[in-house]
Order: structure tokens, then C-alpha cells, then sequence
């Protein structure tokens, strides 16, 4: 599996990273086909503080899964996210089996 994270108007600090490469990994415990999954993130322009987007795009066989998730911070953006993935995954990983 492979993780490429990309930063969008800023640059992202090495904490960042290696917290979503840690939660994309537990991701991965519950579909085991993930072929790569792109991490994006973007500081929107907006006047609220909720203006963290984060973009999960999951590359599995068949096709991908796309989430997004805009919270105050990038940390809480990426754990929502994952876990949207991971009832995503789920449900598509029960679908499979029948």
C-alpha cells in the first residue's frame, strides 16, 4: 500500500504526516485489497474557523473511494475521515462476500 500525502497551500510539518500515514494504516486492518491511498489537504479561504479540508482518496480494485471531511483542525479532519473509509470499506467488504 502506498501513502502519498499532499499539501495544498502550505506546508505541512512532519507531525502531520506521520499522523495520517498511523491512521491510514488502521485503515487498511479492515480491507486488505488497498492498492494506494492519496492524502490531500487544503486550507480554504473562508472567515469560520472550520476550514480544514481533508481528502481521502482510497484506491482499491474495482474502483476508488473518495472522502472529505472539513473540521478546525487537520488531526480531527483526518480522523473523521478515516473513519468514514472505514465504514465505507466495510460495508463494501460484506457486499463482497455475497
Amino acid at each position: 500500500m502506498n501513502i502519498n500525502f499532499q499539501s495544498v497551500n502550505y506546508n505541512a510539518d512532519s507531525k502531520l504526516i506521520e499522523f495520517a500515514e498511523k491512521r491510514i494504516k488502521k485503515i487498511s486492518q479492515f480491507y486488505l485489497n488497498i492498492i494506494d491511498v492519496f492524502v490531500y489537504t487544503k486550507v480554504e479561504n473562508t472567515n469560520d474557523r472550520i476550514n480544514k479540508l481533508v481528502e481521502l482518496k482510497i484506491g482499491i480494485p474495482g474502483d476508488d473511494v473518495v472522502v472529505k471531511k472539513v473540521a478546525k483542525t487537520f488531526e480531527e479532519a483526518i480522523n473523521l475521515a478515516g473513519n468514514s473509509a472505514e465504514r465505507i470499506l466495510k460495508r463494501r467488504k460484506n457486499k463482497k462476500k455475497f
